[in-house]
């Protein structure tokens, strides 16, 4: 049977010709376009056409100025009227409907699994082709059972048949609701997601496609948006990195349509495609905005998903917060919580104006105070802002011009603090960790804290049982230890327990934690000269935990990923603490003997790249290295003969053997803390070479140690210039990189240029001169008294000068 398109019968077709069964008369054919005519109407030559094609003919006629025709008997017309020819209209139509059926019955005879593949093909296209002609032909194909039996074809191991049948079935569902629930019937719409995910190009076209034609009924929308991953699919293809634009805006358009369906639209939330949610929170009713604004809180959003909606709904959002009711107020904070915990999203939030109604939300009291379920949301949200890091201190909370770190507000921060449940204490908490990790409102949350006599409250959260109340008890309290040592010393004193606890925290053997961090930040920034707290540490066992963590770090033992070298520094500045009370304290010398302090820090000075532990262990080694003079054993001197108190000319100086040359003693470095005999002086000389200049002063002082008085200074200049140290001395000077190095250097290189030799040797560096020049000249009174000395070594100024009264030997 010749094929039929758009209505019309091809007679040069042959796509179904086998399943023609009623033969086609030549009176139903146009001469024009020789396909079955629809409309068919006669003129006055008396031959019949179809409307367009005659028409046509006509108007091409008078547009070109030709005579008017029959384009079949070449009679000219003297009128163009067009005379429907009912009769044979209907004739053709019954001749239709007679032969549709005929050929509908004869395909679904083909449309099964044991006809051949070319037989199931011609039989698609067919149906295909019927539908395509009316509404009233696919209503036929519905009432004659071939859809279900097409669907089933969607199974078929033939890939063109199953795309033929997806095609068909396409045309099978337009404008027709009720083949659209059909198709719909069974798992149908699963098989059809599943070419989604699977299908070859071809096939995840037409699938698209259909399940587009399909979305077009609302109804059917939830059950396309209930197969499971169809969304998350449909998504993922109208991202367009599919290279078939095709299959981009069918599943754009298949997502438009689902969108009128509320469960699909929240499922198109959960994986990444907020903006129809978003729309429905900005447009929707009363009732609808409430509904998508808990459910956005219920989400889980990425980063950049917080920012759109911030930007988005962030407004909205916050408006509701203001003069929604008790529901849409909650539905607006957990959406909030939710966005808010992006620093992006936060200060996009900070814009939107959320600080004032989040204030009002935690202070109000009363009747129309929020639940406490709710002002824990609250003080959530204020807590991810604070993290943010904005300028708090520039941004208005109200009329009066206070901000956050003003001191009535943060006096009732602490208020809040200290009167509610441990979980809305934690956020607060947690604010002031934020307030007071900024260097611009720091001091203002110092001075509050001051003013309202908090500390001692603040302090008792190290003992809290819950973890997270303790953690950001402890890390405030580190925050502010630069600020307030004393306050806080005074407050353990009241309380060792607490102290204790923090102990403890730091004790803990879970790997190394945030909360560690802080508690060994927080003991280490106690003031250090205070000997009953270092004692209390003693006491509790505390250094020889520290010093058993700091010598396992250092050998590897302990990871912690990024707090390990905070850590590692707030670990050595505690053991630290031991060497400033070894004034007048035997005791305490004996501990620093115990733990072999002078190998300890002697060992963490080759902590290249963490300058704060070489500064510390630097000057621990200079406070012991004072001691060394006091703790070195001194041997008896040996009886000088009779031929040497004759003849004492005849004598020299000997150092024993075993002797000190420095100390002139019996010296180790863990009994007196001699760094020659630690093996220090290299090292600390090697620091000398540091960018950093308080690495550099803090192993200068310490190499001082060798030059002081009480010790022989000729010694220690001999095991400076063993150790390779007087250039890099001389170049510490000759850099002036500040007035303190300045005058380290400027003693030092006194005390070297007292030997001759060397003198000698320095005088011709033109580089050495200059820089003792400068130091006399601008340097401070001490400075220039030391330079003029020096200067005097290298003959650079007379010995009678009176520039200076004398002042004794420095």
């Amino acid at each position: 049977m010749a094929e039929v398109q758009d209505g019309h019968y091809d007679s040069t077709s042959q796509s179904t010709d086998s399943l023609r069964v009623e033969p086609i008369y030549e009176s139903f054919l146009c001469p024009l376009t020789k396909q079955v005519m629809r409309d068919p109407v006669t003129i006055e030559s008396g031959v019949t056409f179809e409307r367009e094609a005659i028409l046509k003919w006509l108007n091409e006629c008078l547009s070109s100025g030709r005579r008017l025709v029959c384009p079949v008997t070449k009679k000219e017309l003297s009128s163009t009227d067009l005379n429907p020819s009912i009769a044979l209209r209907n004739t053709i139509d019954e001749w239709m409907n007679r032969n549709e059926a005929a050929k509908l019955d004869v395909a679904r005879k083909s449309l099964t699994s044991d006809c051949t593949e070319s037989d199931i093909l011609q039989a698609l296209q067919y149906v295909d082709e019927i539908c395509q002609r009316s509404r009233s032909s696919r209503q036929v194909v519905r009432r004659d059972g071939l859809i279900s039996m097409i669907a089933d074809l969607l199974k078929n191991s033939s890939t063109k048949v199953r795309q033929k049948a997806l095609e068909t079935l396409r045309s099978i569902a337009k404008d027709d609701d009720e083949n659209k629930v059909e198709i719909s019937a069974g798992d149908n719409i699963r098989t059809i997601v599943k070419f989604l995910n699977h299908g070859q190009t071809q096939e995840k076209e037409k699938a698209v496609s259909l399940l587009y034609e399909l979305s077009e009924n609302k109804a059917l929308s939830e059950r396309i948006g209930s197969v499971s991953g169809a969304i998350l699919i449909l998504v993922g293809l109208s991202s367009g990195k599919v290279e078939n634009l095709l299959i981009v805006d069918r599943a754009e358009k298949t997502l438009e349509n689902l969108e009128s369906c509320e469960k699909n639209v929240r499922q198109m939330a959960e994986n990444g495609r907020l903006q129809p949610l978003l729309r429905l929170l900005l447009e929707g009713s009363p009732d609808m905005q409430l509904s998508m604004a808990a459910y956005l809180g219920e989400l889980v959003l990425s980063n950049d998903i917080k920012v759109l909606v911030a930007q988005t709904a962030g407004s909205t959002l916050v408006n509701i917060m203001k003069k929604g009711n008790r529901e849409a107020r909650e539905a607006a904070l957990k959406a909030l919580n939710q966005i808010s915990s992006y620093d992006a999203s936060a200060k996009i939030l900070i814009e939107a104006g959320i600080l004032p109604p989040l204030i009002t939300d935690l202070f109000t009291v009363g009747s129309n105070q929020l639940p406490m379920r709710l002002k824990e949301v609250s003080a959530n949200i204020l807590a991810n802002v604070v993290a943010s890091g904005a300028r708090f201190e520039s941004i208005p909370l109200d009329h009066n011009r206070q901000t956050l770190v003003s001191e009535d507000i943060v006096h009732n921060l602490l208020h809040l603090i200290s009167n509610t449940g441990p979980a809305i204490e934690c956020k607060l908490l947690q604010v002031l960790v934020g307030l007071t990790d900024s260097s611009t409102s720091v001091q203002n949350i110092v001075d509050a804290i001051k003013s309202s006599g908090a500390i001692v409250s603040i302090i008792q959260f190290v003992e809290a049982p819950q973890r997270e109340v303790r953690m950001n008890s402890i890390k405030l309290l580190n925050n502010i230890s630069p600020y307030m040592g004393q306050e806080l010393a005074d407050a353990f004193r009241g309380n060792f327990s607490q102290l204790s606890s923090l102990v403890r925290v730091i004790a803990d053997n879970n790997g190394v934690s945030e909360e560690q961090v802080a508690a060994a930040g927080l003991v280490a920034d106690l003031p250090m000269r205070d000997s009953v707290l270092t004692r209390r540490l003693l006491q509790d066992g505390a250094f020889a935990t520290i010093i058993s963590k700091v010598i396992r770090i250092r050998q590897g033992e302990i990871r912690g990923g990024r707090f390990v070298n905070p850590f590692l520094e707030g670990l050595v500045r505690i053991v630290s603490r031991i060497t400033y009370v070894l004034d007048d304290n035997p005791d305490i010398i004996d501990v620093a003997r115990e733990y072999n302090l002078t190998a300890l820090f002697t060992d963490l000075l080759q902590m290249n790249g963490l300058d704060s532990v070489q500064i510390v262990s630097a000057t621990a080694l200079e406070k012991l290295s004072h001691q060394s003079k006091h703790l070195t054993k001194v041997l008896p001197a040996p009886n000088p003969g009779l031929c040497f108190s004759i003849f004492p000319c005849l004598s020299q100086k000997t150092v024993a053997t075993g002797v000190c040359r420095v100390h002139c003693g019996i010296c180790s470095a863990r009994e007196s803390f001699c760094l020659l005999e630690g093996k220090a002086v290299e090292k600390l000389v090697a620091c000398l070479d540091n960018n950093n200049e308080k690495v550099v002063e803090a192993a200068l002082a310490a190499l001082s140690t060798l030059l002081d008085d009480g010790v022989d200074i000729d010694q220690g200049v001999m095991v400076l210039c063993d150790a390779e140290g007087i250039n890099p001395i001389l170049e510490v000077l000759c850099e002036n990189r500040n007035e303190a190095l300045r005058q380290r250097a400027v003693w030092a290189v006194e005390r070297i240029l007292r030997m001759d030799e060397i003198a000698y040797e320095i005088s011709g560096n033109q580089n050495v001169g200059t820089a003792l020049v400068e130091a006399f000249r601008h340097g401070d009174y001490r400075t220039r008294q030391v330079a003029e000395r020096a200067l005097k070594h290298v003959d650079k100024l007379p010995n009678f000068s009176g520039i200076f009264s004398k002042m004794g030997a420095q």
